[in-house]
Formats: C-alpha cells, structure tokens, sequence
C-alpha cells in the first residue's frame, strides 16, 4: 500500500488531498480565496501567502481525519514546487518538508502543471499514448505532445497573458464577480449569437502559439464604447467566449494534424467551459480519436492531483533532507519519464 499526502499552494487556493493507490482519493480539501481576490480586484501574492498559512495546517488535520489516518501511516507527501507564486509556493514546500523531517517521511517536489495534465487519470487511471494536451488555467495556455507520462513537448504557449487571466479581465470590466471564467460562461448563456464577432487570435499565421493580449485590448475598447445593460453585456461575453473556444478548436486541431497524434487531453481551470467539452468531444468522435478530459472538481487546483503525480513519482529509496526549493518557472520539460504501471482504484470523496 502506497498513501501519499498531496499539498498544493502554487497561488491562492489550498488543496490538501490524501490518496491511497488501493483504495484511491481517501480525502480532498480545499480552501479558496475567493472573497479576497473579489474584494482587492485580483491575487495579491502577500495576501495569499498569509492565507495559506492561516489554513494548511488545519486543512492536513482535517483531511488526515477525513480519510481516517494519521501522519505516521502517509508514505511520502508531495507537494507543489512550481511553477507557480513564490510566497505561496514556499508555505507549502516549507509545510511538506517539516513533516517530513519531524515523521521521516519522504517528500517529493512535484511539477503543478504535470498535476493538471495528469488529473484526468483521477476517473480514468490509464490514458492512451501518444497525445496533444490543451491545458489552460488562470496562468497558464499550453499545448503540449505527450509522448508517455514525464515525456512532454510543448508545442505552444501564450506569449502574453493566459487564457484565465484574459477571462478575469473581461469579467471584471463586465462587472462580473471573481473568478471570471465561471461567471463569464454564466452571463454568456443569455447572449445573442452573431450580434458581435471578435477575432479568433493568431489563427491565421501558422505555428501554435497563443496570444491574448490583442483581443483583452480590443473587447475592452467595445466594452467602454457599448451600453452598459445586461443584455449587451451578454452579447459580449457570448462573443468572447466563442473567440476563444474556436481559437482553441483551431489550434487543437492543427496541433493534431502536425503531430498525427489521435488522441486529446484537457485539463486546467478554464477546462471546465461546458461548451469547449462538448465541441472538442464532437471533433474527436469524428476523427474517431479519444479525449480526457478532467473531472469537473480537479480543474481548478487541488491537491489531489498532487497526491496522485506523488503517488506515480513515488520511490521507496527517496532521500530526506532539508533543503527546501522552488521553481516559479518550472517547465514540464524538466520532468523525467515515469515507469508508470497499470492499476485501478475507486475514487473515495
């Protein structure tokens, strides 16, 4: 038996999950900052590293009595080493290695975007090699070939800002609440189609870069020219979202066809857009391809997904020591390959 306890602290959520490879996610907390990124119009880092040491503590207490465990029964405790904000990242490598050295339980620095991409594997333990991963978050815009687990290859990326953080920009000059993505989606549903078409960004040059800066600027000048009502701020949203989705379509499926992968995984915080699910299932069936995508709860961050990579990572002649260290920009690339073997396990809420 293998149990690990995952921690996630890469920005302004506090994930704390324990996942046992028999028996699956035996516990998966999470605390969100919500009501103070709303109230300063956006992270600040201080801020979010202060709450993260408000709550970690009582969050592992919590899930080690939700999952029915003590400390002295966890294997290794993974833990967020990057990419991510340096404050927060250094509350939760700091809280993974005390523990570790006060129990002598090994610890594991894990990769936050591998957590992401690897996500999906917490409903469906084995995915299907080689394939094109989108993973989009609130920091984040990548697509990437997966050749097996650790061997990745980013194809493209944002050269600006991440999709997310596009999305809480809009958002926020909509009036909307924090975070955007949902509340866009939300407002988006009561639009008028084709009452405005905004720009699909940087589908028209070849290559499979993203770029977002552009259509922020230019949905921000329609904004501050338009009536300010509820119905045209409806159309808007409706508009940037499709932008952004067919943006999304098309990059996958030019990534597919470069690479002639046929298989497709989704995953990140802005994964969890219904309709972006729906239209790259339909395009997968077509080319009678498979997708992943990620349960619903793991797209934001958590620390299940955490657990879960420690978990695959996991090696019985890891090393205690005391040093702590971070990545805040940790590329995927840098991973080693895992000998990962098949099992199968029943997801415990």
């Amino acid at each position: 038996m293998i149990r690990i306890l995952g921690i996630e602290t890469s920005c302004d959520d506090t994930g704390i999950a324990i996942y046992d490879k028999k028996h699956g996610l035996l516990s998966n907390k999470i605390y969100k900052q919500n009501y103070l990124n709303t109230r300063h119009g956006g992270i600040i880092p201080e801020l979010a590293s202060r709450a993260h040491i408000n709550k970690i503590i009582p969050l592992i207490q919590s899930a080690l009595k939700d999952a029915q465990s003590k400390i002295q029964n966890i294997d290794a405790i993974a833990y967020t080493a990057g990419p991510g904000l340096s404050g927060p990242l250094i509350i939760g490598a700091t809280t993974g290695k005390t523990l570790g050295y006060i129990y002598n339980i090994p610890s594991i620095p894990i990769n936050h975007m591998e957590g992401h991409l690897l996500s999906p594997m917490l409903k469906i333990p084995e995915l299907s090699f080689p394939l094109i991963a989108l993973l989009i978050s609130g920091g984040h815009t990548q697509l990437i070939a997966v050749k097996n687990i650790g061997e990745y290859k980013i194809l493209g990326e944002s050269t600006d800002d991440a999709v997310g953080e596009t999305y809480d920009k809009i958002a926020k000059l909509l009036g909307l609440t924090y975070p955007g993505g949902k509340s866009l989606s939300i407002l988006a549903k009561q639009g008028i189609p084709k009452t405005y078409i905004f720009p699909k960004p940087m589908t028209k040059k070849e290559g499979l870069q993203f770029s977002f800066s552009g259509l922020k600027t230019y949905v921000t000048n329609i904004i501050q020219k338009s009536p300010k009502n509820i119905q045209t701020k409806a159309n808007i949203a409706l508009a940037f979202e499709e932008s952004v989705i067919d943006t999304f379509i098309i990059k996958c499926k030019r990534a597919l066809k470069i690479t002639k992968f046929n298989n497709l995984l989704l995953a990140g915080g802005v994964s969890a857009n219904k309709k972006l699910r729906k239209k790259l299932t339909k395009i997968m069936q077509k080319k009678m391809g498979k997708i992943f995508i990620a349960p619903t709860r793991f797209c934001t961050d958590n620390g299940a997904m955490i657990a879960y990579v420690g978990m695959l990572r996991f090696q019985k002649n890891i090393k205690n020591d005391l040093k702590i260290s971070i990545n805040t920009n940790w590329s995927l690339e840098e991973l080693s390959p895992i000998k990962h073997k098949k099992h199968s396990c029943n997801i415990i809420i």
